[in-house]
């Protein structure tokens, strides 16, 4: 998943975007108002973390902006704010969740799951295809029955393109869900991480089709 951390604090966003790359998250880190709104207009992010006291504005006038453009990224919004009215407030603006710091982590990340559950109409993280099983969450694939290990990048490409099958994916799109705005790679990493899946899929039913100019395609025979 690829989340937007939008957070003014330096350490405790140090320590969130520590903990979410832990369990294989791409994050990407805005520190104001601008940045929020300059990364949230030109990314493609699953989930959405939102501070409400910004250096240069209100954290409530960016959620009101984003779901101005129509966008259903899910939004937690971390607040210092414990009144029932400023939590309802920023309800009514548009988010799913809130966290009132100081937080514990694995409820910030137990929340994350379950705003993302809601999002996708499922109660439970386990996807199926064909005879390929995924739960992103535990991090464990089984093709078969047969427990397969993946890497990090290899497990969300392979949820990405697994949650939208028959889908064509470009190059860019795939390389902008998987890397952060400061990670240091190409868009070639992308070849790599195809040619590897395609190789644990060798023995399903799943097949990864690229068309050639547009992308990546994941089909099950």
């Amino acid at each position: 998943m690829k989340y937007l951390l939008i957070e003014d604090n330096k350490e405790l966003a140090q320590a969130v975007s520590t903990r979410l790359r832990l369990d294989g998250h791409v994050v990407d880190h805005a520190e104001s108002y601008a940045d929020a709104i300059l990364f949230s207009d030109n990314g493609d992010y699953e989930l959405i973390l939102l501070d409400i006291m910004l250096p240069d504005g209100d954290g409530r006038d960016f959620l009101a902006h984003h779901r101005s453009q129509r966008r259903d990224t899910p939004v937690i919004v971390l607040t210092a704010r414990s009144q029932v009215s400023d939590r309802i407030s920023v309800l009514d603006l548009g988010a799913d969740d809130y966290v009132t710091k100081p937080f514990d982590h694995a409820e910030l990340q137990a929340r994350c799951r379950a705003v993302l559950r809601r999002k996708s109409g499922s109660s439970q993280t386990i996807t199926r295809l064909g005879d390929v099983e995924l739960d992103p969450v535990a991090g464990q694939l089984s093709v078969a029955g047969q427990p397969l290990v993946l890497r990090n990048r290899e497990l969300r490409l392979l949820e990405l393109l697994i949650n939208s099958p028959s889908k064509v994916f470009s190059k860019q799109k795939l390389f902008d869900r998987l890397f952060a705005y400061d990670d240091d790679a190409s868009e070639n990493a992308i070849e790599v991480y195809i040619a590897r899946l395609r190789k644990h899929l060798d023995k399903s039913s799943l097949t990864i089709t690229t068309l050639r100019g547009l992308g990546y395609r994941l089909d099950d025979e």
